[in-house]
């Protein structure tokens, strides 16, 4: 039986602390039911717990397994008895032939003199196999302060139950550690039914990966890897202003008391709320007048919608009142005033 020690320097904090930990480890495992790390991600939750997260990989290329049991050992500094012992299971009720399960087991309580984990597989069951009838895929991936998942999980099989989708995420270790396990739980799903999903979801800083798949009482899926997308800084870029005439003319000059219209064409990353597909916005375009101590001219406001992703176009009506050399900002914020692009190409215009 496979056994690893890793030793944890506790530090008074939330964050993870993998890193910290060192580990000894016996000979390998001759089951056919294994840990796949020998340094399993370790960490302290929000709430001060202690969490272990890894894989089991089912080397048997004939049965399914089930019921597998993982026992982790909680200990103090002098790791001479056990503060607590815990025993867990894998995140798949049944892990298919040739297959992987991550496990996420979590202290019993928030104990701050947990400083060091003994893990190891305890037992397992063989089973009967799950039919891969469920077929799930990613349709958009993006990255700000949290990864935003949209996706679509199809049954192409009989009515099911007990429906949940997975994410989960990888450091760049060989092999890699499972660094985050999410879940959205489904219920019951119709036979040749596809349904839409949605993760939104915080991230380690380690996380490099990430795989989605699902499992109901009676089917599994296909397994999706995707690597962490780079980060989006704000939702919306504003990639080009203008300023038009009536007939849609770009123009650099404008007569005093004529309309004109502001013009900003927008790059619009990802949707806000995927369930409407919509982003809310406000669209400021402010004018300022040249000059060693440059006065607001027009502060014009509009208030829409984006619908969907990709290029879209605001604007805003303004009437010259003084004649003058003018340079015109835009912005993008949201509905709590918080910006969501960045300032947009300044530019300059004459009005006589």
């Amino acid at each position: 039986m496979r056994k690893i020690f890793l030793t944890l320097f506790l530090i008074i904090s939330l964050l993870p602390m993998s890193s910290a930990f060192s580990q000894v480890s016996d000979t390998p495992s001759t089951l056919s039911v294994v840990l796949t790390s020998q340094s399993p991600f370790v960490y302290k939750d929000e709430g001060g717990y202690t969490v272990v997260v890894g894989n089991v990989e089912n080397k048997n290329e004939i049965t399914s397994v089930d019921n597998v049991q993982i026992v982790v050992n909680f200990y103090d500094d002098t790791g001479l008895e056990p503060l607590e012992t815990v025993r867990g299971g894998t995140i798949l009720e049944v892990i298919p032939e040739l297959g992987i399960s991550p496990y996420m087991i979590k202290s019993a309580t928030a104990n701050p003199n947990i400083t060091q984990v003994s893990i190891f597989l305890e037992s397992f069951s063989p089973s009967s196999s799950k039919s891969q009838n469920l077929a799930i895929e990613s349709s958009s991936v993006y990255l700000d302060q949290n990864l935003k998942l949209s996706g679509v999980l199809t049954n192409g099989g009989s009515p099911i139950s007990d429906t949940v989708i997975y994410l989960t995420f990888y450091d760049a270790f060989i092999p890699p550690r499972v660094v985050g396990v999410a879940s959205i739980p489904v219920g019951d799903v119709a036979a040749n039914e596809s349904l839409d999903f949605y993760f939104n979801e915080e991230i380690d800083q380690r996380a490099v990966s990430f795989q989605i798949f699902a499992e109901s009482d009676v089917f599994y899926s296909n397994t999706v890897n995707e690597n962490v997308p780079q980060q989006l800084t704000k939702l919306v870029t504003i990639a080009d202003v203008a300023l038009v005439d009536n007939e849609g003319n770009r123009i650099s000059e404008v007569t005093v008391g004529s309309t004109v219209n502001i013009q900003s064409n927008t790059l619009v990353q990802f949707s806000v709320d995927p369930s409407t597909n919509e982003t809310p916005y406000t669209y400021y375009a402010q004018v300022k007048q040249s000059g060693e101590v440059p006065y607001v001219e027009f502060l014009g406001k509009y208030e829409g919608r984006f619908i969907g992703t990709g290029p879209q176009s605001v604007s805003i009506d303004w009437i010259p009142e003084r004649s003058g050399v003018y340079f015109i900002e835009t912005f993008v914020w949201d509905r709590s005033n918080i910006p969501i692009a960045d300032k947009g190409p300044i530019i300059l215009i004459v009005v006589n």
